[in-house]
């Protein structure tokens, strides 16, 4: 129902766009996001998008933008300057008071 495409191995200051295609039930969800985890870590959001509105935690704000293609059912992040620190499983999530979709994630190594 969600699948997540488009991680990659990338150098320190490189670029990269992730995908996640969703089936138009679940695209119609209250709000869609981005998550990772990196080694060790807890997963955390990195952005939402519902409606017209945007949230971003402070470590990517300015280096990674998350937008939809409502034709296309899918929820892009387009990602910036990567830094060795963004290094992670990506995971799309969508999101609604009864339901919470999770996609299977791509890997996003970036290397200094």
């Amino acid at each position: 129902q969600l699948q997540a495409s488009g991680g990659g191995l990338v150098q320190a200051g490189g670029s990269l766009r992730l995908s996640c295609a969703a089936s138009g039930s679940i695209f119609s969800s209250d709000a869609m996001g981005w998550y990772r985890q990196a080694p060790g870590k807890q997963r955390e959001l990195v952005a939402a998008i519902s409606g017209r509105s945007t949230v971003y935690r402070d470590f990517v704000k300015g280096r990674f933008t998350i937008s939809t293609d409502n034709a296309k059912n899918t929820v892009y992040l387009q990602m910036k300057n990567l830094k060795p620190e963004d290094t992670g499983v990506y995971y799309c999530n969508a999101a609604s008071p009864a339901d919470d979709y999770w996609g299977q994630g791509t890997q996003v190594t970036v290397s200094s």
